[in-house]
C-alpha cells in the first residue's frame, strides 16, 4: 500500500524516497529502526507508515495556501465533512458572536473535539445557543500552521469527551529557522468586508546541530463589516419584504411594520397604535384613523422611508434587516504564538509554548421594538401591553391609553461588542528512557470575554416613559437611577418628535448592558510508548497514558436579563467546574506483513457526570501494495457541559408556527415565526454516548493516483437537548398572552414562550460515506503538472428517534432546527480542486458544492416550511436550490524568496438561492441559507505578498 502523498509530504521530506513503497509489509526491521517515526491524530503510537485503520484527512500548508481562505476557520467550514451545526463567523448576533466552530457529520460543534498540537484548548467564552461549548477556530495562527489533521471516526478512546463525530488537530510549526513576512488585502466587489492581515514569523536555532530552537509568530488583522443595504441587487439577500416574490405583508413577509390582522401589527417606524375599543391597529401617520382624537401629519410614512408601501392593513412598511442587518460583523484580531525547544540531554528535550489571541468584533442588527416578549428562568415576560399613556402627546387616542407597536430607530441599531482574550501556556519534557518514548506536560488555557451591547431597551424605563402610570414610574425609579434623575413628567417622544428627547433619556432607556464569560482548563498529562516484541509484520507497539484536568466555565447574564427587563434580549447564564481524571492504553499489532490490528481503551471520571469507558478497535488489511482495506469500531461520549448541568439557564428564540391558532384560520400563525424558549439546566443529565463504525478502502495504483472511500455510521444515544420546539408546542408546554387574542372564537392568544429543560431525550443515527480522490498529471515541458482533487461526503440518513419511539429523518431537509441554526442537513457536500504548476507560476480553481434541501422540518413533513398566500409551497416544490461557487487562486514566484499570490472567491458572483425559512432570522442569514454566505457577500478579491529573509 503506497502511503498517502499529502500526509507523507506534510510529515517528513524523507517520505518521498521511502514511503512510496509498500505499507508495513514493505518495511524491513532494520529500515524501521533508521526512519523517523511519526504520531498521527487518532493514535499515541509513533509509526513509520502514516496510513492507519482510521480515516484521516490532512491539510498541509500547501493545501491551505491553495484554498484562498484567509483563516483556518473559513477553510474548515468549506470542507465536505463539515455539515449543519457549525458556527460561522458571519453569525454576528447569535449567542456565540465573534466565535467560529466546526461540526463534523452535522452532529454539532460540541461533538467535534478541536486540539492544538494534540492537546485541548479552553472553549470560547460564549456557548452556541447558550448550550453547546466549542473551541473558537479563529484563534489558530494561520502562518504558524504546519498541517491540520481531521480524524473522521470516533476519538474518545484516545482523547476523551467531545470526540463523538471526530477530531480536528491543528499542528503548528516546531523547528523553524529564518524570518518571513506576509501581508494581504481583500475586499468584496461592493468595496466592503475588507480583510487586512499582516504576519511576521521568525525562528532561530537548529535543534539538531545547536540543541535549541525558538519560534515566534505575530499576526494582526481586520475584517470589515458588510451590510445588506449595500446588496440591493442580490435578489432576496437580506430582505424580509418579499412581496415581489409572491408573499404578502399579512404573512410577515411584507416587510416590517405591517398591520396583519385584528389585534396584531408589526413595529413600524412611526408607530402602529391599537384602537382601545375595536382592538384594530392604525398607523399614526393615518389622518383618518378610526377613533383618533389627535392626528399627526408629520408622522406620514413618507417622512421616514422611501420603501415601497401597499400594506392592505395600512401599516408603514420598511425592510428592517436590509436597512440594518449584516452579512458579516467587523472584527479586529491580534494573534501571537511562541515556541521554544531545548535539547537538555541526548535523550531529553524540554519545550514550551505560549499563545495569545485577542479578538474584538462588532455586530449590528435591527433597532429594538417596544413589544418583543422575553423569557428568563423566572418565567416569560410579555411586553405586548406596552402602551402610549392617556396623556402622552404622541398618542392619537389622547385621553385613553393605547397599545403601541414601534421600531425604535431613534435609539439606533442594536450593537454587540465582543472582546475576547485567549491564553494558552504549555511546558513539557519528552524523551526516551529504558526503551520508552515519553511526553509529559503542564497546560493552562483560558478564554476571558466581555460582550457589551447597546441599543437594547430597558422594559421598566420604556414602559414608564411611554405610559407613566404610578406603577410604571415606581418600577422604573426603583431599578434605574438614570430614570430617577430625569425631570418629572418626562416622555419618550417617538418618531417625528424624537428630536425632542435628551441624551439623558436615551442613556436611561438603552444603557450599555454587558455579560462576562470565563473558561479555563488546567491539565497535567503523561504518556509513553514502546515496542514490545517482534510480530510477523513488525514490532508490537504499546502506548499508555494518564491525565488530570480541571475545567471551569462561567457566564454572567446581560445586565437586566436576569429579571426579563431587556426587551427582545434572551437570558443566558451558567456556571460550573469539575475535575476530570483519565487513563488510557493502546496497542498496535502488525501481526502479518499484510495485516495490522489496533486496539485502544480509555477510562474517564468526571466529578459531576460519572465515568465513561470507551474502547476502539481497528483493522487494516493490505492484500497488495496498491490497495488497503480498513475498518474501525469505536465508542464515544460527551459529558454534559456546565451550561447543561450546572447553574443558570437560557431564554432564547426558536422558529415555529402555531398549529392551534393556524387551525382557527389565523393566517399569521401558520407561518414560521420566532418564539421564546426558556430552558433550565438539569444536574441529573447523563453523558451522551455513541457507537461509531467505519469501513473503507484506499487505492493507489500509481504514485499520482489516490482514491479513498470510507463508509461511516454513528449512533449517538442519550442526546442532551430540549424537546423539539414544535413537539413542545403540540404538547401544550407553552405560555400564551391572552391579550393578543383576535376576535376568532377559541383564540388563546399568541405564544409568549415555550418551556423546557435539558434532558437525555433521544438518539440520532447518521450514516453515509466519504470519497477522497487525487490525480496528478505530467503535462510536460513548459506546461508543468496538473493536480486534480476531490472530496465528497454523502449522508444516507440523519435520523433522530425520541424516547417514545417516534422518529424524524433530517437528511436533505431544513431540520434539525434545535441543533443546527436552521441551516439544514444537505445530503451532499463536495469540494473539487484543479491546479497547474509550471515554473514560478501556479493557477487553479476550487469548487464548493452544497446539494439542494427540502424546505421542510424533516423528511415526510406534510407541511412546507413556508407557503404562498394561496397555500402552495414556497419556493415551488418546497425545495431550496443547490449552491455551487468557484474560487480562482494564483501564485507567482518572481524571485527565490518572494511570492505574490491572489484569489477571486465566488468568481462568477453567484447569488445564494432564496431560502424563505431563514427570513427574519436574528444573528444569521436572512432569506438565504447560512451555508451560502459567500453567495450573500458576492465576488471577493484578495492579493498578498510573502517574503522570506533567509
Amino acid at each position: 500500500m503506497r502511503d498517502r502523498t499529502k500526509i507523507c509530504a506534510a510529515i517528513t521530506a524523507a517520505c518521498g524516497g521511502v514511503l512510496m513503497s509498500a505499507g508495513p509489509a514493505a518495511y524491513a526491521q532494520d529500515a524501521a529502526q533508521t526512519l523517523d517515526r511519526v504520531e498521527i491524530t487518532g493514535s499515541n503510537i509513533r509509526r513509520i507508515n502514516s496510513e492507519t485503520a482510521s480515516p484521516v484527512q490532512v491539510l498541509s500548508r500547501e493545501d491551505i495556501a491553495k484554498s484562498s481562505r484567509s483563516s483556518v476557520a473559513e477553510l474548515l467550514q468549506t470542507l465536505s465533512v463539515d455539515n449543519a451545526g457549525s458556527v460561522p463567523k458571519s453569525f454576528g448576533n447569535g449567542f456565540a458572536t465573534g466565535g467560529s466552530g466546526i461540526s463534523l457529520r452535522g452532529l454539532g460543534a460540541a461533538s467535534t473535539l478541536v486540539l492544538l498540537n494534540g492537546r485541548r484548548l479552553a472553549p470560547f467564552g460564549l456557548a452556541d445557543d447558550g448550550q453547546k461549548v466549542f473551541v473558537d477556530l479563529n484563534l489558530i495562527p494561520l502562518e504558524a500552521v504546519e498541517r491540520v489533521e481531521i480524524l473522521k471516526d470516533g476519538g474518545s478512546a484516545i482523547y476523551g469527551s467531545d470526540a463523538i463525530a471526530g477530531v480536528v488537530n491543528v499542528i503548528l510549526r516546531k523547528d523553524y529557522q529564518g524570518m518571513a513576512a506576509n501581508a494581504s488585502y481583500g475586499q468584496s466587489r461592493y468595496h466592503d468586508g475588507q480583510e487586512k492581515r499582516v504576519a511576521l514569523t521568525g525562528g532561530y536555532g537548529d535543534l539538531q546541530a545547536q540543541g535549541f530552537n525558538v519560534l515566534a509568530n505575530l499576526e494582526v488583522g481586520k475584517q470589515g463589516g458588510a451590510f445588506y443595504r449595500d446588496r440591493t441587487d442580490r435578489g432576496a439577500i437580506g430582505r424580509v419584504d418579499l412581496r415581489d416574490l409572491g408573499f404578502t405583508a399579512q404573512q410577515g413577509f411584507g416587510g416590517t411594520g405591517a398591520i396583519t390582522t385584528n389585534n396584531a401589527a408589526g413595529n413600524s417606524l412611526n408607530g402602529n397604535v391599537r384602537n382601545p375599543v375595536t382592538l384594530d391597529y392604525y398607523n399614526r401617520g393615518n389622518l383618518t384613523g378610526v377613533g383618533f382624537t389627535r392626528t399627526f401629519p408629520a408622522a406620514a410614512c413618507s417622512n421616514f422611508t422611501s420603501h415601497p408601501q401597499g400594506d392592505p392593513g395600512g401599516g408603514c412598511l420598511y425592510d428592517s434587516t436590509q436597512s440594518y442587518g449584516q452579512v458579516q460583523p467587523s472584527q479586529e484580531f491580534t494573534n501571537f504564538f511562541a515556541r521554544g525547544a531545548l535539547q537538555i540531554a541526548p535523550a531529553v528535550q524540554g519545550y514550551a509554548e505560549f499563545n495569545y489571541y485577542n479578538n474584538r468584533s462588532v455586530a449590528s442588527t435591527t433597532p429594538s421594538s417596544v413589544s418583543g416578549s422575553v423569557g428568563y428562568p423566572g418565567g416569560p415576560v410579555s411586553n405586548a401591553g406596552v402602551s402610549l399613556g392617556a396623556a402622552n402627546p404622541d398618542n392619537p387616542y389622547f385621553g385613553t391609553a393605547a397599545r403601541l407597536r414601534y421600531g425604535a430607530a431613534d435609539v439606533g441599531p442594536r450593537v454587540s461588542h465582543v472582546d475576547s482574550d485567549f491564553y494558552r501556556v504549555l511546558a513539557g519534557v519528552k524523551g526516551t528512557i529504558a526503551d520508552w518514548d515519553y511526553d509529559s506536560a503542564f497546560l493552562f488555557s483560558q478564554d476571558k470575554l466581555t460582550n457589551s451591547r447597546t441599543g437594547f431597551l430597558q422594559r421598566d424605563v420604556a414602559f414608564a416613559l411611554l405610559n407613566p402610570t404610578a406603577a410604571n414610574v415606581a418600577a422604573a425609579t426603583a431599578n434605574s437611577p438614570a430614570y430617577a434623575a430625569l425631570p418629572a413628567g418626562t416622555y419618550w417622544r417617538i418618531a417625528e418628535n424624537a428630536n425632542l428627547n435628551s441624551a439623558a433619556l436615551y442613556a436611561a432607556l438603552a444603557p450599555v448592558i454587558a455579560s462576562h464569560g470565563n473558561t479555563k482548563i488546567t491539565q497535567v498529562d503523561v504518556k509513553a510508548s514502546r515496542e514490545l516484541m517482534a510480530l510477523g509484520g513488525g514490532a508490537l507497539g504499546l502506548a499508555v497514558g494518564a491525565e488530570v484536568r480541571r475545567e471551569s466555565v462561567s457566564l454572567t447574564p446581560h445586565t437586566g436579563t436576569e429579571r426579563g427587563n431587556v426587551i427582545g434580549a434572551g437570558y443566558a447564564a451558567y456556571e460550573g467546574a469539575r475535575t476530570v481524571a483519565a487513563g488510557y492504553a493502546e496497542l498496535l499489532a502488525p501481526v502479518r506483513k499484510d495485516l495490522e490490528l489496533s486496539a485502544a481503551a480509555r477510562y474517564d471520571h468526571y466529578s459531576d457526570a460519572g465515568s465513561s469507558f470507551t474502547p476502539k478497535l481497528g483493522i487494516k488489511y493490505t492484500p497488495a501494495k496498491e490497495i488497503a482495506l480498513r475498518g474501525t469500531y469505536a465508542r464515544g461520549f460527551r459529558a454534559p457541559s456546565s451550561a447543561e448541568n450546572g447553574v443558570g439557564g437560557i431564554a432564547a428564540f426558536s422558529t415555529a408556527s402555531d398549529p392551534l391558532r393556524c387551525g382557527l384560520g389565523i393566517a399569521a400563525a401558520c407561518a414560521q415565526a420566532q418564539v421564546a424558549l426558556i430552558i433550565s439546566p438539569n444536574p441529573a443529565l447523563k453523558p451522551e454516548t455513541s457507537n461509531n463504525y467505519t469501513l473503507g478502502m484506499v487505492f493507489e495504483p500509481t504514485t499520482k493516483t489516490s482514491i479513498a472511500l470510507d463508509y461511516f455510521a454513528i449512533t449517538r444515544k442519550n442526546e442532551i437537548n430540549t424537546e423539539q420546539t414544535d413537539a413542545a408546542i403540540a404538547a401544550g408546554s407553552v405560555a400564551r398572552d391572552p391579550s393578543t387574542a383576535t376576535g376568532v372564537p377559541g383564540d388563546p392568544g399568541a405564544i409568549v414562550a415555550v418551556l423546557a429543560k435539558y434532558v437525555n431525550s433521544s438518539q440520532t443515527k447518521v450514516h453515509g460515506f466519504d470519497l477522497d480522490a487525487k490525480q496528478g498529471f505530467d503535462l510536460g515541458g513548459i506546461f508543468g503538472k496538473l493536480t486534480i482533487t476531490g472530496q465528497w461526503t454523502h449522508l444516507f440518513t440523519f435520523k433522530r428517534t425520541e424516547t417514545n419511539g417516534t422518529f424524524r429523518d433530517f437528511v436533505g431537509t431544513h431540520g434539525n432546527c434545535d441543533t443546527t441554526n436552521c441551516a439544514g442537513t444537505p445530503a451532499d457536500k463536495a469540494n473539487f480542486g484543479a491546479f497547474v504548476d509550471t515554473g514560478p507560476f501556479r493557477v487553479g480553481a476550487n469548487v464548493v458544492y452544497r446539494a439542494s434541501i427540502e424546505n421542510r422540518n424533516y423528511k415526510g413533513d406534510p407541511d412546507c416550511g413556508t407557503s404562498y398566500p394561496d397555500g402552495s409551497d414556497a419556493p415551488a416544490g418546497c425545495r431550496i436550490a443547490s449552491f455551487t461557487t468557484v474560487d480562482l487562486v494564483g501564485r507567482w514566484l518572481p524571485l527565490k524568496n518572494l511570492e505574490i499570490y491572489g484569489s477571486i472567491r465566488n468568481l462568477f458572483d453567484r447569488i445564494a438561492p432564496f431560502d424563505p425559512f431563514s427570513a427574519g432570522t436574528i444573528g444569521g442569514a436572512v432569506s438565504y441559507n447560512p451555508l451560502d454566505t459567500s453567495g450573500a457577500m458576492g465576488r471577493f478579491y484578495s492579493i498578498g505578498v510573502k517574503y522570506k529573509f533567509n
